[in-house]
């Protein structure tokens, strides 16, 4: 994925700021969301290196081998992880789509990962992927818009003195540590993080 200076620049502080943002919300949860954390983390900094510019630096022949091997054991981990519901499903999708950029360059003679992609992709496969992501994008995107519902009369017993609580669920639990500031368990950041990776992903695959 190395396109215009720019562009690559942007897609590197995109995809770097999601990881860091998924491995702090890892450090602070537990259980499922932990590892769902960590996962998404792995993806960031993977998409993150992908696009950093060939003028910064050229990884040798060898590297993008590495990079599939990587990206194919996080998709059988994924795979494992299916049943238990919850996003392993998107992050298998994910990670076959690391590997899939990745594989048709590792014998490239070029340092470039986008421009040297596209001579051993499958356009099949990369119209699936877009397809994929475009539906992830605007279904993430329309879960973000915010829905005016009426409000409905409320009517609070007078012997109620007490307003009961919900209480935590496990993918809220937290490690040691100390408290999670706010924002980092908010579902909401959590969406806008997932997002920023779809819509970088489908950019990845655009330039193939």
């Amino acid at each position: 994925m190395h396109g215009p200076a720019l562009s690559a620049w942007l897609m590197l502080t995109l995809c770097g700021a999601s990881g860091a943002y998924c491995l702090l919300r890892a450090r602070r949860c537990a259980g499922e969301e932990r590892r769902t954390a960590a996962g998404e983390a792995v993806m960031g900094f993977g998409m993150a290196a992908m696009a950093l510019p060939a003028a910064v630096v050229t990884p040798p022949s060898w590297w993008w081998s590495v990079y599939a091997a990587v990206f194919g054991a996080a998709a059988l981990r994924a795979l494992v992880s299916v049943r238990r519901g919850g996003h392993h499903l998107h992050h298998l999708v994910g990670s076959l789509a690391m590997v899939y950029m990745a594989w048709p360059v590792q014998g490239a003679a070029h340092g470039g990962h986008g421009s040297g992609g596209g001579g051993g992709s499958a356009p099949l496969v990369t119209a699936v992927l877009l397809l994929y992501y475009v539906a992830y994008v605007l279904r993430s995107g329309a879960r973000l818009v915010p829905m005016t519902v009426p409000a409905a009369p409320m009517t609070v017993p007078a012997a109620s003195a007490t307003v009961p609580v919900a209480p935590v669920t496990a993918s809220m639990a937290l490690s040691a540590g100390g408290p999670a500031p706010a924002w980092v368990v908010r579902p909401e950041f959590t969406l806008v993080c997932r997002l920023s990776m779809a819509l970088a992903m489908l950019a990845m695959l655009v330039a193939l």
